[in-house]
């Protein structure tokens, strides 16, 4: 198990859009026990490979409150079924910054698990809102992106002086 850096913004490389993951192999297993890992010490409930530089179609997801129902979705795609409603979300690559998003509370989700074989679920409220969060990655989209010009500019600036008093 290695813990992995997790990009943060407005770094460009989250921007990037992720290919889909060519074979389930042990390389994308080993990778998605590192995200999970990585994700549990950050602490978060959901991590894409974007995020951790890896530009493949790889989420992570545990909404657990004990940490023990990983959920690993390789190659997603979902469809909306639910009502769109506004929650309060948060993201390991834009720490300390919370806004309301509007999405999905109700999702029908087909991906590959780390066998490689395809399955399909219906995810609801936290779960479903998780999941579009993660996918957004892969597309190079981040919450941020649903706000207004003006709190997106203000969470930049104020996340780029953070990372220039770090680095001096």
């Amino acid at each position: 198990m290695a813990l992995l850096d997790i990009l943060e913004y407005p770094d460009s490389r989250l921007r990037t859009v992720a290919k889909p993951v060519e074979a389930v192999d042990e390389r994308i297993r080993t990778l998605a026990s590192d995200m999970l890992e990585t994700m549990y010490l950050a602490p978060g409930i959901g991590l894409a490979a974007s995020q951790v530089n890896v530009h493949e179609r790889l989420v992570v997801v545990d909404i657990s409150e004990d940490q023990n129902e990983p959920h690993v979705f390789i190659n997603p795609e979902y469809e909306k079924l639910g009502d769109d409603i506004e929650y309060q979300e948060g993201c390991l690559s834009i720490p300390g910054y919370y806004e309301k998003v509007s999405r999905s509370d109700k999702i029908h989700i087909k991906a590959l698990n780390t066998e490689g074989d395809s399955f399909e679920l219906v995810a609801e409220d936290l779960l479903a809102i998780c999941i579009q969060h993660e996918i957004d990655h892969l597309d190079g989209k981040l919450f941020v992106d649903y706000l207004s010009n003006l709190k997106r500019t203000r969470i930049r600036k104020k996340l780029e002086k953070q990372h220039k008093q770090m680095a001096s």
